[in-house]
Formats: C-alpha cells, sequence, structure tokens
C-alpha cells in the first residue's frame, strides 16, 4: 500500500469515527421558541378568471429524456389547433412576459406572433429543447441530426416528432393540427422538423433562420469568422440557464478586440475553451465536413417536400441573412404544383417581422409592415393549414416588400421582378478610373486601378464607435450612414452619376472583384450603396444619407477552395467572385448608386493579418501588416458588381 493510499484510508477511518459519534450526540436546544413560518409549504396560484390554462409538463423522448413543456390553452377551446415553438431560450420566460390573466400580455415579446396567436385562438406551446432550462438531457450547439456530426439516434427532428405525437395524444381540446414556427435559432427548428415529419405536422414558419453557420449565418460570412459572437457561445454554452456571464473589459468592443489582438485570444482570456462549441468554431475554421455536413439547406435539397412551408427574410437581418434565401434555392424545385413553398421579404431586422415595422433605424416605410404582414400574410397562410373549415389563404407565392418605392409586391416566384411581364437581368455595374462607376467596360489608356492602404492597426469599423453591447446599435447596423466609411482613405469609393430614372434590382447583387494585394492574405468587404439627394424635403437627417442595400466580406485565402486555404499570389491581380445578401430596392430618380470596398470590418469580423498564417485564430502580433491593396479597372481585368436589375415592360 503507497504511503498516499495509507493516508487516505487512515483519514476516512477518522472521519467516519468523527461522524459517528456526531450523529449519536443529541441536538442542542433551541435558545428560543420557534416564529412559525408564514410561507406555505406550496402555493396554489388563484386562477378563476384567467383566459387560458398554463401546464408545465415534460414530454419524454423516445431515449427516456425529458422536455419541459409549457402548455397555454385558452379557456374554453375544443377542436383548437397547435403553435408550437421549441427554443434554447427559456420556455417559462417566453410564456411570462408579464403576470397577467390575459393571453396577449403573458406572450408579448420575442417569438411570440403574439396578435396572431391570440387571435386565432392557438393552444401556444413552447419547449425547452433538450439540454437547456427546464429540459434534460445534453445540449450541443444546433444539434446537427443523427448522422456524421451526431453519433446518437436523437436530434431536433425525432425530438420535435416526440413532442408532437404527446400533444396531439394528450391534449383534448385540439385537433390533432401542428404548426411549428419560430426566429433565428428557433428559426432553425421549424427546418429540422421537416425531416421525417409527424403526420399531424401541417405547417412550418421559419422566421430568419439558422442554416448554414460558415457561409453566411451567424459565425462565418465565407470564412471571415464573426467574432462578437463569442460571448453568445460562450453563455449559452457554459450553463444549463445561461447564467455565467461573460465580462467586458471595454465599453467600446473596437478596444476590447484590438487589444486581444486574435479572436482565439480573446476567447482564452475569457475561458471560452472550456465550452464545447468554440472548441469546435477553432477548429474548423474553413468549409469542412463539420459545417458542409451540418448546412441545412444542402440536407433539405435531398428530403422530400412533405410539409406546406412559409420561409420569412429580412432585407437587413444582422444575424442570419443568409439562411432563408439559401433554403428557399433548395427546396422550391421540389414545389411543382406552386403551392407548398412561400417565400415573404420584409424590410426588417432580425425577428423584426413580430414587432412594429413602420422603420428601421433612420430609414421610414410609409406603414406598420411587420403587422401588414401579420394579419395579410401569416395569419391567413397558418390558419389555412390548421383550423377546420377555414378557407385558402389568399397568399402569393413570394410577398416581397420593395424597398425605395416602400410597396409590397406580390410576385409569382424569386426573383421574378414584377407580377407578370417584366425580366431580370444581370447587368454589371463597373467600378471606373477616377472613383465613377458605368455601364460600359473600361476603356484603354486610362488609370488601371484605384488604390488604398489597408493597416490592421487602424480597421474599419462596421459600424460608428463606440461599438457598445447596446442592443440598439446592434439591430441597426445595416441601415447605419456610411459616410464616415466613405470619408477613410483605406476604403475605396465609386460613384454613380445622378440618376435621372428609377433603378430596380430584385435578387443578389454579385460581386466580380479584381484585385490585388502587396500581401499573403486579404478580406474583401463589398457594399451597395443608395445614396440620397444632399437634401430630403421634409426629412432634412437623410439629406445625403449613405444607404447599405447589400452588402458582404469574403476571406482571400478561400479564393481556390473553401475547405483548403491558400495563400495569395503578392502583387497579383485576382477574381474575389462572391454573392452579395437579398436586395428588392429602387433606387429613386435624384439618388446615386455607390459601391464601397475595403479590406476589414472590425470588430464584427475578426483582423485579417494580410500575411498568410495557418489558423487566424492564432494569429500573432507580429503577423499582422499594413497592404496596399488595388481594385482594378483595366480592360482584361475589370471589376463590377452585376446587379439583377429588373425592366418593367
Amino acid at each position: 500500500m503507497t504511503l498516499r493510499r495509507r493516508i487516505s484510508v487512515l483519514s476516512g477511518g477518522l472521519c467516519f469515527g468523527a461522524s459517528l459519534a456526531l450523529a449519536q450526540a443529541p441536538a442542542p436546544a433551541p435558545k428560543y421558541p420557534n416564529y412559525p413560518s408564514e410561507m406555505p409549504a406550496r402555493v396554489q396560484p388563484a386562477t378563476p378568471g384567467f383566459e387560458y390554462a398554463r401546464r408545465e409538463v415534460m414530454i419524454p423522448m423516445r431515449d427516456g429524456v425529458r422536455l419541459h413543456t409549457v402548455i397555454l390553452t385558452p379557456k374554453g377551446a375544443k377542436g383548437a389547433p397547435i403553435l408550437l415553438t421549441r427554443t434554447p431560450y427559456d420556455a417559462n420566460a417566453l410564456t411570462t412576459h408579464a403576470q397577467s390573466p390575459h393571453l396577449a400580455p403573458t406572450l408579448y415579446g420575442y417569438d411570440n406572433a403574439t396578435d396572431v396567436i391570440v387571435d386565432g385562438g392557438y393552444i401556444r406551446v413552447v419547449q425547452d429543447v433538450r439540454g437547456k432550462y427546464g429540459s434534460e438531457g445534453d445540449y450541443v450547439m444546433n444539434r446537427p441530426l443523427a448522422g456524421p456530426q451526431n453519433p446518437t439516434p436523437v436530434d431536433h427532428a425525432t425530438d420535435t416528432y416526440d413532442t408532437i405525437d404527446w400533444l396531439v395524444k394528450n391534449l383534448k381540446e385540439t385537433n390533432g393540427k401542428v404548426g411549428i414556427i419560430g426566429i433565428s435559432y428557433d428559426g432553425f427548428l421549424p427546418l429540422m422538423a421537416l425531416f421525417h415529419p409527424h403526420p399531424a405536422l401541417k405547417v412550418s414558419v421559419p422566421m430568419n433562420p439558422m442554416v448554414d453557420g460558415w457561409m453566411g449565418d451567424d459565425w462565418f460570412h465565407y470564412g471571415a469568422f464573426r467574432q462578437q459572437g463569442i460571448q453568445y457561445i460562450y453563455e449559452q454554452e457554459a450553463t444549463r440557464k445561461n447564467d455565467e456571464k461573460w465580462w467586458r473589459s471595454d465599453y467600446d468592443d473596437y478596444d476590447m478586440f484590438m487589444n486581444a489582438v486574435s479572436a482565439g485570444e480573446l476567447g482564452r482570456i475569457h475561458g471560452a475553451e472550456q465550452v464545447g462549441f468554440w472548441r469546435q468554431i477553432l477548429a474548423h475554421p474553413s468549409y469542412d465536413a463539420f459545417w458542409r455536413d451540418q448546412a441545412v439547406d444542402k440536407l433539405l435539397a435531398k428530403e422530400p417536400l412533405a410539409v406546406p412551408v412559409m420561409l420569412v427574410a429580412s432585407l437587413w437581418d444582422q444575424e442570419d441573412i443568409y439562411g432563408a434565401i439559401a433554403v428557399y434555392k433548395a427546396i422550391k424545385p421540389k414545389d411543382t404544383n406552386n403551392d407548398m413553398v412561400r417565400l415573404v421579404l420584409g424590410p426588417w431586422r432580425h425577428g423584426q417581422s413580430i414587432g412594429e415595422g413602420s422603420s428601421l433605424g433612420a430609414i421610414k416605410f410609409d406603414s406598420d409592415t411587420a403587422l401588414t404582414f401579420r394579419r395579410e400574410v401569416l395569419g391567413p397562410f397558418l390558419a389555412q393549414y390548421l383550423k377546420d373549415g377555414a378557407p385558402k389563404a389568399d397568399v402569393a407565392p413570394v410577398t416581397a416588400f420593395e424597398t425605395g418605392t416602400n410597396a409590397w409586391r406580390r410576385l409569382p416566384a424569386w426573383p421574378a421582378g414584377c407580377a407578370s411581364g417584366c425580366t431580370t437581368k444581370a447587368t454589371p455595374l463597373y467600378l471606373a478610373a477616377g472613383g465613377k462607376t458605368s455601364y460600359g467596360g473600361p476603356a484603354a489608356g486610362g488609370r488601371e486601378y484605384t488604390e488604398y492602404v489597408s493597416d490592421p492597426a487602424r480597421p474599419v469599423p462596421y459600424r460608428p464607435r463606440p461599438v457598445d453591447a447596446s442592443a440598439e446599435g446592434w439591430m441597426k447596423w445595416l441601415v447605419s450612414d456610411q459616410r464616415e466609411s466613405s470619408g477613410r482613405t483605406d476604403v475605396a469609393v465609386f460613384t454613380s452619376d445622378v440618376l435621372t430614372a428609377p433603378v430596380k434590382i430584385s435578387g443578389q447583387p454579385v460581386a466580380n472583384l479584381i484585385a490585388s494585394t502587396s500581401g499573403t492574405d486579404s478580406d474583401w468587404v463589398v457594399k451597395l450603396i443608395d445614396v440620397y439627394p444632399p437634401e430630403v424635403a421634409g426629412d432634412a437627417p437623410m439629406g445625403g444619407y449613405q444607404l447599405m442595400v447589400a452588402a458582404d466580406i469574403f476571406r482571400g485565402r478561400y479564393r481556390e477552395s473553401f475547405e483548403t486555404p491558400k495563400a495569395i499570389e503578392s502583387g497579383k491581380p485576382l477574381l474575389y467572385k462572391f454573392l452579395l445578401p437579398t436586395a428588392n430596392h429602387v433606387f429613386l430618380p435624384g439618388h446615386r448608386i455607390v459601391v464601397q470596398v475595403q479590406s476589414s470590418w472590425f470588430p464584427l469580423y475578426d483582423r485579417n493579418p494580410q500575411t498568410f498564417v495557418p489558423n487566424i485564430f492564432w494569429a500573432k502580433p507580429e503577423d499582422f501588416r499594413a497592404a496596399t491593396q488595388r481594385v482594378w479597372h483595366a480592360p482584361g481585368n475589370a471589376s463590377f458588381v452585376e446587379l439583377p436589375m429588373v425592366t418593367t415592360p
């Protein structure tokens, strides 16, 4: 027996003896009489006047794990449909926004289209996903389907199936029809419900869904890491109830991320490597099988279309601008009768469709666009599939808000541009010498490129500083005025003449950037901007406003392969071609079209050191070097943005 083992045994014996002696000793007499507690052992809420009944149940899944589920049933409900939301954001919190006998204030808030739910008489069900808040089991970020990235037989598809099966068998008030709806992460879950769906699932409404975290949703955009998401990852996975909070060393995130040098180092400083998904992010900076196997649009492209779907996208979605359109492209070809897939494009930020939609930041839309959507599109669509005897909804295949003219358009498909007769043509808008744009290619003999110096020591902010933690600044940054960037020497600006006729685009602009760098790696940001006239009658602050219509970032090392990064050949003009987010916009007469090109968008995206390193998460201070960037506009090396321009009959 080793010395350590002997000490352990002796210590255990001593502790046992001491415990026995304590157990045999009489309890000390109280020094004063007990004061009777006024708190009951269990309180039973008095709710006779409530217009709904609330139940909390633990629904068993096929592997024995039980999921915490809140059920709100309107009083007197009979033959009522069920509207389900599955969430990692606390089912109790989402169903107790106010302690009220009325259902509307109880539900009002995030992820509840309250007016649709209450006016529709739905049984509202909100469930914690496995591993979060009141549910049992293990939590995995965006838990993949059973398969290469999930070795277990359970996933969100099976959990949804088992939940629906329990609900229709145990709720006597229901008609047996279930719809699933949600936003963001909760919008990803209605997509997962489409895999081997339960027969009682009659409709799915994914709103701003997380679909492909590497290509263009929460975690990366074309390889550039969205580093301000580290806080979300840490808090979401550190504890079951998100009660471990990220700490901040600076009011301005710009300073905090600069001081840390790299995203990997900032995560290390905060202890983020204790959570599993952050370790996955660090291990998979490229588009390898880990990301491809989870891309929901690619998975749904292989799946039969069995449930009607309404995809809801926001034109200025600051979090998941990629997903809804990607899924639409994947599943629309299966809709052979043009009656199973609906698409809505609204002029909103992330999740604004269930809130107030008359404006976004400084941009006004002349009506409450979100209310119109809920009353005229979402409500009738849900009723058609969930309510017994409801009429067929008069909902177009595509309902798209046209920004600029501020009008809803009913379209036969996307992108269609107009109801009938118009055509959408890919039209190059060339970047030209002298900071101009043109619809004709560059002429010989002019200056071949526009040049700027990108210095990682002073990256371009993605929104005006200070970049604080307020929700207000984050929600509206995609419509923030771009004049600040246009005045920087490290941003190339190309401006059209004043428009004399409207220019309408419907679809995804395509950046075709011919660029060179003196470094061996680089990021390229391309922004398509609507510049307002110098003065706007009746709205003076909008004079000269620069509104981003579509913009994105591309990490240069992935020019040849998203999976295998490669150093850029220094000084050589190369093509960087990538899709910008969807737009449905009219540039009005008197406005100008501007294209901005830059090489950082900080601190939302991590800094590219501009020298090739194996993994940018661990770039060192000495790796970050200024680089001379050239945007080429010469014959044979012509940069342009391909506009999906609409021509009306």
